[in-house]
């Protein structure tokens, strides 16, 4: 390849007759013809909308049955004609993608709650294919005009068709949540979606449960929606599978089929089936039945037949004389499709992105959704009435002025003539004069000046209703709830999916084990988990060793030890709070760059995460104390933050300027001291700042001299010493009897003579003697060694070094860590390659003097 294209992936060549002959990079042509594709399929073709859970094809059919008025209360038409409206006007690609669709939203095996009344063959659950389009007839059902309800109102979005010359909804307005209530499957390029079907009447109790309590948890929605209801029935085993899919987005849920064992002729049993798991086919499970028989895997069935009608489903499997039932039916449910596992994926586009929602979130944007289309119906409303008030009052100057108005009609040249008089005589507008020219004779009568009063008084009442739906979101939200209780009562029915309790059931969080482990946040939003003891103990001087493959630039901010199980709860720089359990964060190697927060946590563009603390189960009497960068702290008890949403919660109110960088959790009396980075701590106790709500702004901590910050907030522990970690790697430990207790407020005492080292402080830290400590350069060293081989000092100390730098680097960041036992250690050391242990060897032989010595800096 040459030069010039190797600069240039897209170089013109000479003109070869046929044309021009353009070059192109054909790896990079090729991925980005692939992404398109990709991205085409996942939102053109394989994944449901969350508002209205509709794929486009579904969304096409619907509209284009309305626009031919098919509503239930009109006679079928063919199913031809379905189909070519929809390939004529919105969806050109092929006839049987676009028959095959509408099928299934007609099929009651396949749909909780079927949009499309079909007339003919529609197929079976034997696999049965329906018949050709040309022979069926179809229509919309009386649950599909909900999701088209209000669709000339201005209630959603529309957009342009594939050749431009029609419009054609983004969404439908759905004023049910069919997303939830008939699910979707669907496989696009790289990711899937499998939402199984719900009961109608229980996704509309949880929407009503958390419009009242936005805060709700999982296991209160789940008060209302017990699980997935398949139009199929069957018995779903456990809860498990349930709650790991509604509360994280992914889940198994173990389907079986209703089975009945029964006393038949001669003392013999029988296995009666009348329900059998979502999607199966009957025929095709009847026959691999049959096929177990045969091949003698299960010998004690001695006649199966399927005796299913109109009336329902009913499999016969007779049994033996001497055979056990229930080994037979626990042979059935190991060996065929009588239990089958239902992979919950629950993916759907949200604002054209796909994303795993999970239960709640799913209902959150649902309830967003139809708050937007009532907003927007409200106003479309508002305007009609508006205009509809604006004219009547044209017309009661008829009323009150009818000798005069007829006068200047007739005295006028013609009707353009007559406008522009009335106009000038009464101050009216062009829409009222028109209006007024256009009245019939007839409604000059004492009866229709009446009339026009009468009507104008409830349209002046109908514009102030409206205005008041506008004004007030709890008047939006209750008439939300009421429009949902109407299709509750109308089309909601019983449960069909049974749910069973396993005895000895596990939950997923169960199965995840307890183990300890090192969370770091990089300052680009890079998170990523750890076992503890991939950052082994080196001795203090070293390099440490790499804790990231991180991008250009980028650097360790937050690093610290908790449990699996723990809560972590996250602080912005704008006060915001989110929470995750520890096995939540992606696990990654030591050299792994991790996943951006924005995958974990629905941060905004410019929200960044600047404090993460772990905690247990939330205690009534504990606090978290918070510390802005500009000196500002606030404490508020830890249960004002009990009930979380997953879109985050507000932690602390700021001012213009100042973000949110420290957070601590204390137990109401303890002594907190703050340092800054030229050189300046102070020592009081947390009852010196009242307890505050959670969205108060706080009060001063530390006064600041100009161009000074706060570089961290400690807990005073018994037996502890502050360790002072500065910018160029030198450090100290000092007795916490030096720093003398004050008042909140004061600009403090001197912790480190900034001026005299040409340095700024990085960071402060409570540690004890025994403890092990994380150093953290902006290059993504990361170093752990022993407190104990940074020395005592005074306030005054200049300290020694604690980590070598290289040119350029310095630290931002340390965290403390349970001290590792010397079998660890020594294990760790045997681990390190030749190449590692040559250069730390070189390192502690050229820093073993000044250990010794103190090295005093």
């Amino acid at each position: 390849m040459s030069e010039e294209f190797n600069q240039n992936p897209q170089v013109e060549g000479e003109n070869t007759g046929g044309g021009r002959l353009i070059q192109v990079d054909i790896d990079r042509e090729m991925r980005k013809s692939f992404l398109d594709y990709s991205m085409s399929v996942i939102v053109d073709r394989a994944l449901p909308d969350v508002r209205d859970g509709l794929k486009p094809v579904h969304r096409r059919i619907l509209y284009a049955a309305s626009l031919s008025g098919l509503t239930p209360d009109k006679p079928y038409k063919k199913s031809a004609t379905i189909v070519g409206d929809v390939l004529g006007s919105f969806h050109p690609h092929g006839d049987a993608s676009v028959y095959d669709a509408m099928v299934r939203m007609a099929q009651k095996f396949s749909l909780r709650y079927p949009l499309i009344d079909g007339h003919g063959n529609f197929g079976s659950i034997d696999g049965d294919p329906p018949a050709a389009y040309r022979y069926t007839e179809a229509r919309m059902s009386r649950i599909a005009l909900q999701m088209l309800a209000d669709i000339d109102k201005e209630t959603i979005d529309w957009t342009g068709n594939y050749d431009d010359t029609k419009k054609e909804p983004v969404a439908l307005p759905s004023r049910f949540p069919n997303l939830l209530c008939n699910g979707c499957t669907g496989i696009a390029v790289g990711m899937a979606t499998n939402i199984p079907p719900h009961n109608l009447g229980e996704v509309i109790d949880a929407i009503d449960c958390l419009i009242d309590n936005p805060d709700a948890t999982l296991y209160e929605l789940m008060e209302h929606i017990k699980g997935p209801d398949f139009p199929t029935g069957g018995i779903i085993m456990g809860q498990a599978g349930i709650r790991a899919a509604y509360g994280t987005g992914r889940g198994r849920i173990i389907l079986r089929a209703k089975a009945e064992i029964e006393e038949w002729k001669n003392g013999r049993e029988r296995i009666i089936v009348t329900e059998i798991p979502y999607m199966v086919n009957k025929a095709r499970l009847i026959e691999s039945i049959a096929d177990l028989v045969k091949e003698k895997r299960i010998d004690m069935i001695s006649d199966l037949r399927d005796e299913s009608d109109r009336d329902g489903m009913r499999i016969v499997i007779e049994l033996k004389r001497e055979a056990n039932a229930q080994v037979v039916l626990n042979q059935l449910y190991s060996y065929t499709q009588l239990q089958d596992t239902v992979g919950v994926i629950m993916l759907a586009l949200v604002g054209g992105v796909p994303r795993v929602l999970t239960l709640k979130e799913m209902l959150e944007e649902y309830i967003r959704f139809q708050f937007e289309v009532i907003t927007r119906r409200t106003q479309f409303d508002l305007k009609k009435a508006k205009d509809r008030e604006h004219i009547l009052e044209g017309l009661k100057i008829v009323s009150d002025n009818t000798d005069e108005v007829i006068h200047i009609i007739r005295h006028s040249k013609d009707e353009n003539d007559s406008k522009v008089n009335l106009m000038e005589r009464f101050g009216i507008t062009d829409a009222q004069s028109a209006a007024i020219v256009g009245m019939r004779l007839g409604r000059l009568s004492g009866m229709e000046r009446i009339k026009i009063e009468e009507e104008l008084a409830a349209i002046l009442n109908k514009v102030a209703e409206l205005t008041a739906i506008l004004a007030d979101d709890q008047k939006v939200y209750q008439i939300m709830k009421d429009e949902l209780q109407v299709i509750r009562d109308k089309y909601s029915d019983d449960r069909r999916t049974e749910i069973q309790p396993v005895s000895g059931e596990v939950d997923i969080e169960d199965l995840i084990p307890v183990t300890d482990c090192v969370v770091t946040l990089t300052h680009f939003g890079y998170i990523k988990r750890q076992p503890v003891d991939v950052y082994h103990t080196q001795r203090r001087g070293g390099r440490g060793v790499s804790g990231l493959s991180r991008r250009e630039e980028d650097f360790v901010e937050e690093l610290f030890v908790c449990s699996s199980h723990d809560y972590i709860l996250f602080f912005t720089n704008k006060g915001k709070m989110y929470r995750l359990k520890g096995y939540e964060i992606p696990e990654s190697s030591r050299t792994g760059k991790g996943n951006n927060i924005v995958n974990l946590l629905p941060v905004e563009k410019e929200e960044k995460i600047t404090a993460m603390i772990r905690v247990g189960e939330v205690d009534e009497d504990s606090f978290l104390v918070m510390v802005t960068r500009q000196g500002t702290i606030k404490r508020t008890q830890l249960s004002a933050y009990k009930n979380i949403r997953k879109g985050g919660i507000i932690a602390i109110s700021l001012e213009e300027g100042d973000e949110l960088a420290w957070v601590r959790n204390t137990t109401g009396n303890e002594e907190l001291l703050i340092g800054t980075a030229m050189g300046m701590a102070i020592r009081f106790p947390e009852t010196d700042v009242r307890p505050m709500g959670r969205t108060a702004m706080g009060v001063r901590a530390i006064r600041l001299d100009e161009g000074d910050e706060v570089v961290g907030m400690a807990r005073i522990h018994p037996q502890g010493q502050l360790l002072t970690i500065t910018e160029k790697g030198a450090g100290r430990r000092t007795n916490l009897e030096e720093y003398r207790l004050q008042s909140r407020g004061g600009k403090g005492i001197c912790n480190y003579k900034c001026e005299k080292k040409d340095t700024r402080v990085a960071a402060i830290r409570v540690v004890q003697p025994d403890d092990d400590v994380f150093l953290i350069s902006d290059d993504g060293v990361i170093i752990r060694i022993p407190v104990d081989q940074i020395t005592v000092q005074s306030r005054y100390g200049g300290g020694v070094r604690a980590m070598r730098l290289e040119e350029g680097s310095r630290v931002v960041s340390i965290a403390r860590a349970p001290r590792e036992t010397e079998e660890e250690t020594e294990e760790a050391q045997e681990e390190i390659s030749a190449e590692e242990t040559s250069t730390q060897q070189a390192a502690a032989e050229e820093t073993s003097p000044a250990e010794d010595a103190g090295e005093d800096i």
